[in-house]
């Protein structure tokens, strides 16, 4: 079913929260109160991107995250492998040698990928896109009980 232009996306307006906490614990109200949820829909607007930069990265630290990465690779490889060994000495040469390859591909694509930047991000960073405000939703034919319910949780405090 396509939404209209008369019906927004996800229903009619019965609420709207500045954190999805706020929003998901609307929602959740709207849940112990034995109210329909599947008629209710989170909205987040106004999206922003936010990236926060971590630290400095260098050949080494680049190198050290890759080998770090590669190693656990290896040790799941020589875990599996090692299933099929004959015996504990077999086992653990498998495993050995899985964490070994792994360590040395991973050192090796980590300073294959720090080179490729050139220089141009030398930094790590973690990325989120949030929202400025929350709106609930909610099917039209239900709205109204959902908006005296939410009247009742944001007066609760």
């Amino acid at each position: 079913m396509s939404a209209s232009v008369s019906m927004p996306l996800g229903g009619v307006q019965v609420g709207s929260y500045d954190s999805y906490a706020q929003a998901q614990a609307a929602v959740d109200y709207l849940s112990d109160e034995r109210f329909p949820v599947e008629n209710v829909t989170i909205i987040g607007s106004d999206l922003k991107q936010v990236e926060r930069v971590t630290g400095r990265l260098s050949w080494g630290r680049a190198i050290a995250a890759g080998a770090a990465g590669g190693a656990w690779w290896g040790l799941f490889v020589g875990l599996l492998l090692g299933i099929f060994a004959g015996d504990g000495g077999s086992w653990l040469g498998s495993v050995l040698t899985g964490l070994l390859v792994g360590l040395l591909f991973g050192a090796l694509f980590g300073a294959m990928g720090y080179a490729a930047t050139r220089g141009k991000r030398d930094f790590t960073s973690t990325s989120a896109i949030i929202a400025g405000r929350y709106d609930v939703m909610c099917n039209p034919a239900r709205a109204e009980d959902a908006r005296t319910l939410l009247a009742r949780f944001s007066l609760r405090g």
